[in-house]
């Protein structure tokens, strides 16, 4: 009786130690992670200048959602003036997005580093972005790229 009630009991803090919180959905004025306000964003333009300089930025940074993970909601992507997407991770997976963020703007606040990301982490990002396993086989070389690690990020449309 002892070795049955221990295993109920382990079965039960298993279950709600790994259960999730419900995701909010994404509306104006939402934020997820750490609290952020829109004051002193920059725009994604903006952020390559200063990366042109120097190799990180920490701070605010303003963009439309274009993707977000589709498995879990811990990845999205902005979409830059030239139409590349920037990643966008968030601290210690301590949040996750929503599905009906994309196409939303948003003011992250985290820090941006240019990267080399490998073609095993490109396809694995692909993957969980729900691409077919035709275009994750079409992805055979490192990429560089800007990437941002959020800690919170604010809803603005």
């Amino acid at each position: 009786m002892k070795r049955l009630f221990l295993l109920v009991a382990s079965l039960f803090i298993a279950a709600t130690s790994f259960a999730q919180d419900e995701i909010i959905p994404a509306a104006p004025g939402v934020t997820y992670g750490d609290k952020v306000t829109a004051n002193n964003a920059i725009q994604l333009n903006e952020l390559n200048t200063k990366l042109g300089k120097d190799s990180v930025y920490k701070g605010k940074i303003t963009g439309k959602v274009v993707e977000v993970c589709k498995k879990k909601g811990c990845f999205m992507t902005l979409t830059q003036p030239s139409g590349s997407p920037i990643m966008v991770r968030f601290t210690d997976y301590a949040f996750f997005m929503p599905q009906n963020i994309v196409g939303k703007t948003v003011v992250v606040e985290g820090t941006a580093t240019v990267k080399t990301i490998s073609v095993d982490r490109l396809q694995h990002f692909a993957a969980d972005a729900g691409k077919s396993k035709e275009e994750i086989a079409k992805i055979t070389k490192p990429k560089k790229d800007v990437q941002i690690m959020a800690n919170g990020v604010l809803v603005m449309d």
